[in-house]
């Protein structure tokens, strides 16, 4: 059949089952799935992608990355955060509002920011709007436009150009986003007063754990929830750290309030215990805390309280961290692990018992789903974008500066043995990252968008 192409795995990874499969791909979309078989005798060869025993999973969506182009481009850009995604078998991404300039707080400045990513884009990139006071009447125009939803702060988010808003201004914002079925997505702190003294020591990490306590969390979460609750309008907690606001979570979902929480891969992989001080690698915000909420919140994910796991790649120029010289009190927070989280997720998922469908669900159909593009990622299926990483859970690797494709190197992973080793990762049925080496000249990404409303996309057709 000609314009297909073809690709065969004795562990190809369904909902139901793992097994042996033959996918054919046409136009970028999956044209067929023939489960139980490795048949490709009725292909030419030149047509056929033979993965062996390496595994084959729908693509996995990171929907927490910060890129920051235009504007802090020298922390990161779309070029490197999109290679370092293929990388670590990441197809989508789907880019913060901050901390680029302008933020994604109008449809103008949205523009802008695809105007400085369009050509750069090596994995499909969506993108999320911000909630600032003053800019709740671009928010519909913008879901109107696809944007994946939007993301607020409610403490200082770390640049002038992000205001954090009050409660007030988000219900006005859920109330815009109501009958959208669009959603607001929390930096789900709070201020709970001064919590450190001059006699804490700035360059200690328990330091700047105690500056951040599990309560500024709960007090956010709680109001989060009681404004979900009233407007129906679905709120996401992102990057959840505090095991101490599972109980408030548990209880919004089982009487069906429409929140949904993320944890990230830092939160699940280390413990405060461990950090030493000085190491501001590690500094993020919310910070990472105990062993024993580490597994608290391995048990929430577990169980389904937490739906999704995400990177947070948040980097930033070596000067901001400077790891054992700078104070965590001054130090950027913000932690870069887009390319890893695959093999970070996996290596404590294995562990704990966890499956390889359990990836799927909290690395790619989760992610797909709260940013509105589960029509067509994250799944193997008939008409879906044939997207998808080719890996061998079993390998192991050690993470080399060499290796890095983020702009910046200072990442807490630098020398860490990680398991599950990427082979190949295919976008839209090509392969775009084979063995350590892009497969493309040039960048085959697009820019994808939300369904989240019956008005036609302004934006349908801003392919890179």
């Amino acid at each position: 059949m000609e314009g297909v192409r073809v690709f065969v795995s004795s562990a190809v990874v369904f909902p139901e089952e793992t097994c042996p499969a033959v996918i054919q791909v046409k136009d970028g979309r999956i044209h067929h799935i023939a489960r139980h078989s490795t048949d490709t005798s009725a292909f030419p060869s030149h047509q056929v992608e033979d993965c062996g025993d390496l595994v084959l999973m729908p693509g996995v969506v990171d929907s927490h990355v910060h890129v920051n182009e235009p504007g802090r481009t020298a922390w990161e850009g779309y070029n490197t955060a999109t290679r370092a995604a293929l990388a670590g078998g990441v197809t989508t991404i789907v880019d913060m509002p901050l901390n680029s300039i302008p933020p994604t707080t109008t449809m103008d400045a949205w523009e802008a920011k695809m105007k400085a990513a369009r050509g750069q884009c090596w994995a499909d990139v969506g993108f999320w709007g911000g909630v600032i006071p003053g800019n709740a009447m671009e928010l519909r125009r913008m879901v109107e436009g696809g944007i994946c939803g939007f993301k607020c702060f409610l403490i200082h988010s770390g640049v002038d150009e992000f205001p954090s808003v009050n409660f007030a201004e988000v219900e006005e914002a859920l109330t815009r986003l109501s009958g959208t079925n669009s959603v607001l997505l929390f930096h789900a702190e709070c201020d709970v007063g001064e919590t450190v003294t001059e006699a804490d020591p700035p360059h200690a990490y328990k330091t700047f754990l105690k500056s951040r306590p599990q309560e500024m969390e709960e007090v956010a979460i709680k109001k989060v929830i009681s404004l979900c609750e009233k407007t129906k309008v679905r709120c996401h907690i992102v990057h959840l750290s505090a095991s101490n606001a599972l109980p408030l979570i548990r209880e919004a979902q089982a009487k069906s309030v429409p929140l949904s929480v993320e944890t990230c891969h830092h939160y699940l992989t280390f413990a405060a215990e461990d950090i030493p001080d000085k190491a501001t690698q590690y500094k993020c915000c919310p910070p990472i805390r105990e062993a024993d909420n580490r597994e608290l919140l391995w048990e929430a994910v577990r169980d389904g309280t937490i739906q999704q796991v995400v990177s947070d790649h948040s980097p930033c120029t070596p000067d901001l961290k400077l790891p054992g010289q700078m104070h965590f009190m001054e130090a950027w927070g913000g932690i870069s692990s887009l390319q890893f989280g695959l093999s970070l997720f996996w290596g404590g998922a294995r562990d704990r018992g966890f499956t390889l469908q359990d990836v799927v669900r909290y690395m790619s159909e989760a992610p797909a789903r709260q940013a509105s593009l589960h029509h067509r990622k994250a799944a193997l299926k008939v008409g879906y974008d044939a997207d998808f990483v080719i890996w061998n859970p079993n390998e192991t690797f050690k993470v080399q500066e060499n290796a890095i494709q983020h702009k910046n190197k200072v990442t807490p992973y630098l020398g860490r043995v990680l398991q599950g080793r990427v082979y190949r990762t295919v976008l839209r049925g090509r392969v775009v990252y084979e063995e350590g080496a892009f497969s493309t000249k040039e960048p085959q990404g697009t820019f994808v968008f939300a369904t989240t409303s019956s008005t036609p996309q302004t934006f349908i057709s801003a392919n890179l």
